[in-house]
């Protein structure tokens, strides 16, 4: 049963929405000004909060802010009960986070038509984000016991063979499996280094003095940096003629070590997803005050759904489609082109290819 907290100073006014909503079920809790309400938000923790505007101590908006910079508090719905709403109060108040407004003087049906309203959209929201989760868990679940046992049955197999055969083997078989160890080993390496580098963007995206550090780094021209990592990502995938390179000198600002890191993660997903034999495009030019890196690809393309929920760990389709890697790659290269001012797009269609365009400012002359 949702438990609903009012903010109201007419005493009147509010015995009325706590009876109007007690009548429908909802478990009411009543606070006279905005100090005392704050207080019992935090304290219990409503599903949803009316609160008046005008009030002595504390009026609407100073509570509102407050419960908003409170991370216990701040994704609680919340409604303006207000007998002026003007343009200018209904702006400041969806500034401070409020999601909507009650005009008075209003009706019963009115009052529970809104309060209904909002709880369902909360509901909706709710369902959503657990069903993200629940992909989160799954696409974990799926691809890092895979990613983790594969490197290392590769190691641990070839490594015993050495130990327990080497009298039998030839000089050419011991390189072979050498290379097949130190493969693997690279492999479980990228992972660890993806992923602790996931947790750095994370926390760097939270400071914004690590923010500022980062965007003064840069890269004077991208061309080496970004035909270096191309070719030998090309090279590793058994592909180098497929790659086709269009760089135009032009700098980034961006550290070249971030750079390589972007043009690895979407030069090896445009190989992993697309067929031996079709051409992998990396171009890169300076355009107005920014510069833009384009990996295209001919490979088997991406759902739209499936480009609006890039994220950590999301892996699509891996039932159909043997793939390596745990997802970090592209959210990634998204999170460090986001961090340093600039912008990572899709555009890909089922069965024609994929299009990355990152988008990232010129470096500013010192």
């Amino acid at each position: 049963m949702e438990r609903i907290l009012v903010i109201e100073d007419d005493s009147a006014l509010r015995q009325m929405v706590l009876r109007a909503l007690g009548e429908e079920g909802y478990q009411t809790l009543g606070a006279e000004n905005g100090v005392v309400g704050t207080e019992m938000a935090r304290a219990h923790l409503p599903d949803l909060i009316l609160c008046d505007v005008k009030m002595e101590k504390l009026d609407g908006y100073g509570t509102l802010k407050a419960l908003r910079g409170d991370s216990a508090t701040s994704t609680i719905p919340f409604i303006l009960m207000t007998g002026q709403a003007n343009y200018a109060g209904m702006r400041q108040g969806m500034e401070l986070g409020a999601d909507d407004y009650l005009p008075k003087p209003f009706t019963v049906p009115e009052l529970r038509a809104a309060v209904r309203a909002r709880l369902q959209k909360q509901d909706i929201l709710r369902r959503q984000a657990d069903q993200r989760l629940a992909k989160l868990r799954a696409n974990i679940s799926c691809a890092l016991p895979h990613e983790l046992r594969t490197p290392l049955n590769g190691i641990l197999g070839f490594s015993e063979m050495i130990l327990t055969d080497f009298n039998l083997l030839q000089p050419d078989e011991v390189v072979a499996m050498a290379q097949a160890i130190n493969d693997s080993a690279r492999r479980l390496h990228r992972m660890i280094e993806n992923t602790l580098l996931y947790a750095q963007l994370e926390l760097a995206t939270a400071d914004e003095g690590k923010v500022q550090a980062l965007r003064k780094a840069r890269t004077e021209d991208l061309t080496e940096v970004v035909a270096r990592v191309a070719r030998r990502r090309a090279e590793a995938a058994g592909r180098a003629g497929d790659l086709r390179l269009a760089l135009s000198p032009a700098g980034a600002a961006m550290a070249e070590e971030h750079l390589a890191r972007i043009t690895e993660e979407l030069v090896d997903n445009a190989f992993k997803f697309s067929r031996p034999g079709t051409a992998v495009q990396v171009a890169g030019q300076p355009d107005n005050g920014i510069v833009s890196l384009r990996v295209c690809d001919a490979g088997r393309g991406m759902k739209s759904q499936h480009i609006a929920e890039v994220g950590a760990y999301m892996q699509f389709e891996r039932r159909f489609y043997e793939q390596q890697g745990s997802g970090l790659g592209l959210t990634i290269a998204k999170r460090l082109t986001e961090i340093h001012g600039g912008s990572l797009g899709i555009r890909s269609e089922e069965g024609v290819g994929t299009e990355v365009v990152v988008c990232l400012p010129l470096p500013t002359k010192l």
